[in-house]
């Protein structure tokens, strides 16, 4: 199971929680409540549900539970006053409350298949499923050596093939524009459309399996 919420990317398969594709530690009991209450969302998961599944024969104090809810909400930076993911239903359990997307599964050695790109200049970014992080930092997804993009500037996000690629400005120094138009907000990419990164110019392509007219070219007699 690979889901994405906000920033973040949880995968039971590889046991990994993702920022921006960079991992953040949890502990294995914490790992396992987190997959749990995302499975299960937006289903409330009783208190006696999490023990059995993460303690499993074995006695256990509430407290215990509280421990490993905390270490999730530092992990993701949340507030327990006012939850963005983790809601707490007092007396009952916790229930995962955050717009989640399925990712989908990925085979040992394969790589999900694309159907997207970016192009800059002379240059082409194939973009995997998932989320793809473009920046001045060479370990980003599409890296972009110059110095008026961000270390971290802008995210695409790629859920799966019949869902739009949505795009995300990650609080960069000269701003992220799609055409004119400031990103702000997570913003749907279409095919064509012209993304800035501060002065950097990219085009995202999106392959369609809707037939298309083939351009004829006329030939000089």
């Amino acid at each position: 199971m690979r889901t994405g919420f906000g920033e973040f990317v949880v995968d039971s398969e590889t046991r990994q929680l993702l920022r921006d594709g960079e991992e953040i530690h949890l502990s294995p009991k914490a790992f396992d409540v987190l997959c749990t209450l995302v499975s299960r969302r937006p289903n409330v998961v009783s208190k006696s549900d999490l023990f059995n599944q993460i303690w499993p024969d074995t006695f256990v104090v509430d407290g215990n539970l509280n421990v490993l809810v905390s270490e999730i909400r530092r992990a993701i930076s949340e507030d327990a006053q006012s939850p963005q993911f983790i809601r707490t239903a007092h007396g009952v359990g916790y229930a995962f409350c955050g717009e989640a997307t399925d990712l989908g599964s990925r085979a040992r050695g394969e790589e999900p298949k694309t159907r997207c790109w970016l192009v800059w200049e002379n240059r082409t970014f194939v973009l995997s499923v998932g989320d793809n992080v473009l920046g001045r930092d060479p370990g980003c997804t599409v890296w972009l050596d110059h110095a008026g993009v961000s270390r971290r500037h802008a995210r695409i996000r790629i859920a799966d093939e019949t869902i739009p690629a949505v795009l995300d400005d990650l609080a960069s120094t000269n701003g992220t524009f799609v055409g004119r138009k400031s990103v702000t907000a997570q913003t749907m990419l279409a095919d064509g459309d012209v993304i800035k990164l501060g002065p950097v110019k990219l085009t995202f392509r999106s392959w369609s399996d809707e037939p298309s007219r083939t351009k004829r070219i006329r030939r000089k007699t």
